[in-house]
């Protein structure tokens, strides 16, 4: 192996003079900014505006101090809560996706090739570079050739090649000597330097290794970063569906916070002046108090609004996307845009590869068939000459490359996961000396072959070895290796190397396609072997005579939990299709044990049989598809173009440069950790480990989000309706505002900041994998919500008009003093409004009929609960004048409790009703009413 990059020394001394190539981070907005944004909404401007003429009436002696205090505090207190929920929750998503998210580099360190974070470069590492890779720094290739996709830096999405710099005094484009643009800031001049890398370009094809020059904020992408970093402002069917329930629940707010105004000055005007004309007219000749009780309408509408305004929608994703990204991660799915989680639960189709996602990914090369059919478990069995041809073709046609770690052991690493598994059946084969590569064509899933033009030493090398009926390999001036798909590569063979190396005539073809055909069988990958007397030309295919070396058998178990999850994401209707490169047969055996294929009316299209198709055919049997065998970057494309077309919500799997343009097509892209950055930067969620397993648990989270964001609204529309409801009726009765306009920030903040924590951690249940996938044109708010919202909200609002009118209510409470007759029965009112509202949070969180269900699994619901009741009692005791508490006594407590819990029976009542009728359409559809699933899985985290 030719020597490069740095001792551990030299890397220590370079990071002191240089610095790390880590990144300074991108300035985020802090919490006082967002307060201060916070504070500037509209309805906090217009309600801070009446606020202030408030104070005026104050100091004229027409309203107390303590009001207009208590308004102020209550608005500052509930921004603040709801700007530090959203701070924190933010650097927390923040925090764990830069940390998941390192990328790794191939490093030469201590003469070997090793792998490093990104930040761990120094100036002077020799980095391997293969297709697919993120270019990590600055630098010049020191050997190879690459074409590199630079439009993260320029916009330019046209591939730049990039080459060694010649000697001087050789020139070439651009100039060597002096460069047309020294700093690479110029326009985009400086990124044509055939000779210089940047860091942010993806390699597109080629291997080579650079020598870092530049790192950190030195490099040019670090001098701009700002500039190209961006938020991701996509909308999602989530997103959709929440605006348009918003603008709904704002325009509610807004109508009644009007109505309610209005009704208020009615009851000022000439309800509490006895319709008398006389009594009115008196009363609107004081400007004073007109203008007084038009501020306390006006502030009153606005705090209505503000209420009825659902800003905890929004906080509410946030809050749950940041609880379930550490859970997510532990379960080895990376969240890149929040985006990716909340469609996942909506998936119809997923396309997914089958080497490492459904298969372990563990690729072993564990059988070598010859030329005469000859089948040979390892490189030993094979027989010297042979075995030498065999070991070349493998060594120097491949992207990966062989490292001795400290034990001694041979590493594998670089290349693909099949290239890998391909060099490791000859790491016990001592590497040829005297041979260099002078041209290559990478593989390519369209073309589905790799070749390597080999000149040298061959004699040393291979010795008597090479020439037709035993023509020594000195009289070979050069090679050619090809390796690929067969049937790309046996019709060109009409030789194939014997047990001694030498090639002879290949008579009869079929015994080595009975081999093939009989190892797909087994669900055993094969590849062949060849080599070429002729060149490589225009990047196609050699000419000259083919000489088959053999084919080497590639195995892939299935993983067991895959089986499963298969199984589970079938159920949750969601359609899976295999899509592979593999030949069909061998595709077939592996679709088979994996459950893909369970009915003759399965079907399983080769990409041939694929592209006869049009695409209105193809709609047509798209729901009977499981696999696509041979399949081309191309077709996966195509497939989901036309399964959206049909509003399916489409999932893709991919790792490949290749794939990028169907993961950033498919509305949720799933990249494997252990591809290509290309793959991952076009992806929403990264599955860490490659495993479908993973992707079944991403598939559930989208679920949770969905269902926790549709418990959320039926208890915060609940609570809305009837505080809006009831402040419109009251006075129009003659009564007095039961709610103070304190009391009703407090109840906003219970209802937005505190129930969007409450909520947002419910855990992840299994039987969430029951239902059936969300339509895109599907409302949020379902019928089986609105028989909640309806049946809670009506409730509230009776039990309301009973708490305020009924004689025998006002006499269970005490009278109070002369000008304030009711102030513990409104204390009452008040505290019963927050109360039934808390258990009615019992009735939200569940549809089944017992409301503790999974309870222990969402603690943090069990906490906000707790905590609204204490602060509750407190206010009620400690509220004075500014909350209008006055405290009460046991038995005006005992029927505030009694009176509110009566929501739960009655919500009982409702869901039994409804299940009669048909089963509910909520997360708890197939769950049995009144008891706990025994067999209930819930992820062991989620506790």
């Amino acid at each position: 192996m030719t020597s490069y990059g740095l001792s551990s020394a030299q890397a220590e001394a370079s990071a002191r003079e240089h610095g790390a190539n880590g990144l300074t981070e991108r300035e985020t907005e802090g919490f006082w900014s967002k307060f201060k944004d916070n504070l500037g909404d509209p309805m906090i401007k217009i309600l801070c505006v009446a606020l202030a003429i408030n104070v005026v009436f104050t100091f004229l002696g027409k309203t107390e101090w303590y009001e207009s205090a208590g308004i102020a505090v209550a608005v500052l207190l509930a921004t603040f809560v709801s700007t530090f929920s959203e701070y924190r929750n933010e650097s927390v998503f923040q925090k764990l996706q830069a940390e998941a998210s390192q990328v790794l580099c191939k490093v030469y360190r201590d003469g070997g090739v090793t792998e490093l974070p990104i930040d761990q470069i120094v100036v002077g590492d020799s980095v391997l570079l293969q297709t697919g890779d993120l270019v990590p720094a600055d630098g010049e290739l020191v050997t190879g050739s690459l074409a590199v996709d630079q439009s993260v830096l320029n916009g330019e999405t046209e591939e730049a090649h990039k080459e060694v710099m010649p000697e001087p005094g050789v020139g070439g484009p651009g100039g060597p000597d002096e460069p047309d643009d020294p700093d690479g800031l110029d326009g985009t001049a400086g990124f044509l330097d055939p000779y210089r890398l940047f860091r942010g370009s993806i390699v597109y094809s080629g291997n080579a290794v650079m020598r870092v020059t530049e790192v950190g904020d030195k490099s040019v992408y670090g001098q701009i970063a700002d500039d190209l970093q961006r938020d991701d402002d996509r909308e999602t069917p989530l997103k959709i569906k929440l605006a348009a329930l918003a603008q709904g629940i704002s325009r509610f707010g807004y109508i009644g916070g009007i109505l309610i105004a209005v009704a208020l000055l009615f009851q000022r005007i000439v309800i509490h002046n006895g319709f008398e004309i006389a009594r009115i007219t008196e009363y609107c000749s004081d400007w004073m108090v007109v203008g007084n009780d038009v501020i306390q309408a006006l502030m009153l509408a606005v705090i209505i609004i503000v209420m009825a305004v659902p800003e905890g929608l929004p906080l509410m994703i946030a809050i749950v996307s940041a609880l379930n990204m550490g859970k997510m991660l532990r379960d080895n799915v990376l969240v890149r845009r929040i985006a990716g989680t909340e469609t996942a639960g909506s998936l119809n189709i997923l396309f997914s590869d089958k080497t490492g996602t459904i298969t372990k990914g563990q690729l072993e090369a564990m059988v070598f068939v010859d030329g005469q059919g000859r089948e040979h478990g390892g490189i030993e069995d094979v027989e010297e000459g042979l075995g030498r041809v065999l070991a070349l073709s493998i060594r120097h046609n491949t992207s990966a490359v062989i490292s001795e770690v400290p034990d001694g052991a041979a590493k594998v690493i670089g290349g693909n996961a099949t290239e890998r598994a391909i060099l490791g059946f000859v790491t016990t084969v001592d590497d040829l000396p005297g041979l260099t590569v002078v041209d290559s064509i990478p593989f390519d899933s369209s073309n589905k072959y790799s070749a390597a033009r080999i000149e040298g030493d061959l004699a040393a090398a291979l010795g008597d070895v090479g020439g037709r009926s035993g023509t020594a390999g000195s009289e070979m001036a050069g090679i050619t290796l090809v390796k690929g798909a067969p049937e790309r590569i046996l019709a060109y063979c009409r030789w194939y190397y014997d047990g001694e190396g030498h090639r002879q005539l290949m008579k009869d073809p079929g015994v080595v396609q009975a081999r093939i055909d009989a190892l797909a069988q087994r669900a055993i990958r094969v590849l062949a072997l060849a080599t070429s007397d002729g060149m490589i030309e225009d990047g196609g295919l050699p000419h000259g005579e083919w000489t088959l070396v053999g084919i080497i058998g590639i195995r892939d178990e299935i993983r067991e939990e895959s089986i499963s999850a298969i199984r589970e994401v079938q159920n949750a209707g969601v359609q899976v299709v295999m899509i592979t490169g593999d030949r069909r047969d061998t595709a077939v055996a592996v679709a088979k044990e994996s459950g893909l294929i369970q009915s003759e009316d399965d079907l399983v299209l080769t990409s041939d049989e694929l592209g006869d198709l049009s695409d209105d055919a193809l709609k047509d049997l798209l729901s009977r598809i499981r696999v696509i065998s041979r399949a081309l970057p191309s077709d996966k494309t195509r497939l989901v173009r036309v399964a959206q077309e049909l509003n399916l919500v489409v999932g893709m799997t991919g790792d490949g440069v290749n794939d990028s343009p169907a993961l950033k097509a498919a509305d949720v892209g799933f990249a494997m950790g252990g591809g290509t950055e290309v793959a991952k930067e076009a992806s929403e969620i990264i599955i860490m480990d490659d495993n479908f397993n993973s992707i079944d648990k991403a598939i559930l989270y989208g679920r949770t989000i969905f269902n926790s964001v549709r418990k959320f609204i039926v208890f915060q529309l609940t609570v809305n309706v009837s505080a809006v409801l009831i402040n419109f009726v009251a006075p129009l009765l003659g009564m007095v505002n039961p709610l103070t306009i304190t009391q009703i920030l407090w109840v906003n903040l219970v209802m937005d900041t505190l129930a969007a924590l409450a909520f947002g951690g419910e855990p992840a249940l299994r039987r969430f994998m029951r239902e059936k996938p969300k339509r895109r044109d599907e409302s949020i708010v379902s019928p089986y919500m609105w028989s909640a919202i309806l049946t809670g909200s009506l409730f509230v609002f009776a039990m309301s008009l009973v708490f305020l009118i009924a004689p025998f209510s006002a006499d269970l409470f005490r009278t109070g003093p002369s000008g304030d007759p009711d102030r513990y029965l409104l204390t009452g009112y008040f505290s019963f409004f927050i109360f039934v509202a808390v258990f009615n949070a019992f009735n939200a969180r569940t549809d089944q009929l017992n409301l503790f269900d999974n309870i222990r699994r969402n603690l943090g619901f069990v906490n906000i609960i707790l905590l609204i009741s204490v602060v509750q009692v407190l206010m009620t005791y400690f509220g004075g004048p500014i909350l209008a508490g006055y405290g009460l006594t046991i038995s005006e407590w005992g029927f505030v409790l009694l009176l509110a819990i009566l929501i739960i029976p009655v919500d009982l009542i409702r869901k039994v009703i409804m299940r009669s009728l048909r089963r509910p359409d909520g997360p708890e559809a197939t769950a049995l009413p009144g008891t706990d699933d025994p067999q209930e899985r819930v992820l062991s985290h989620a506790a």
